[in-house]
């Protein structure tokens, strides 16, 4: 299987390290591919990786990582081009936080949508699944903490794409939580929001959730 991603931030740089770690061809996907932060990428995850156009890596890619800032993802989709996505799964790893005003980020929207359910809405062929959006970039791979491996919760609505993400994310180390549907994004995005006002409250990123079962 061949992974391509979009968004060259630390996001999709860290996810795009694990799956090319995996055995997996990666390709990125960028504006810019001369930049300092994708040439160091490539130089130091090998040469299963290589980068291109937005839309030569969503192209590239069986499945597709979609890793970008909120404000960016609806143009990183329209120059992806939403065809080269039809019937792929899609991971959606963003979450739609709001950095407009002063003080902390606050969620875009939530309650009676996600941003999840609105990456479907623009990729209506897609299979997204919503996943490794509620933990730092720094434990999305091989996850280490003393309580034992957390959990990572995914939603969405083609079972077999979920299957698939969850088999990944078993190999990162992660045991997968399947909350149902796509509009199950309405409450893990404001689990990220949890997370990120904790970070701020302690300065410290070392924190994740687990679900505690009898």
């Amino acid at each position: 299987m061949k992974i391509g991603i979009l968004g060259t931030g630390d996001v999709g740089r860290v996810l795009g390290a694990g799956f090319a770690e995996q055995g997996y061809a990666v390709k990125m996907g960028t504006r810019n591919q001369a930049q300092g932060k994708v040439r160091d990428w490539l130089e130091a995850t090998g040469p299963k990786t290589s980068v291109g156009s937005p839309a030569e890596a969503a192209g590239f890619g069986d499945l597709v990582v979609l890793a970008t800032a909120w404000s960016g993802t609806e143009n990183a989709i329209r120059l992806a081009n939403p065809a080269n996505l039809s019937k792929k799964v899609v991971i959606d790893v963003t979450n739609p936080l709001d950095f407009t005003d002063d003080g902390p980020p606050r969620l875009a929207l939530g309650h009676m949508d996600s941003g999840g359910e609105q990456i479907q809405r623009w990729l209506p062929k897609a299979r997204v699944v919503k996943a490794l959006n509620i933990i730092g970039n720094q434990h999305m791979i091989r996850p280490d903490f003393p309580g034992g491996p957390p959990d990572m919760f995914i939603c969405g609505n083609d079972p077999g794409a979920k299957q698939t993400v969850s088999e990944l994310l078993d190999a990162f180390g992660w045991p997968a939580v399947d909350i149902g549907g796509i509009e199950g994004a309405r409450y893990l995005e404001p689990l990220a929001m949890l997370w990120v006002t904790i970070f701020l409250e302690t300065g410290n990123g070392n924190h994740a959730f687990k679900l505690l079962r009898k």
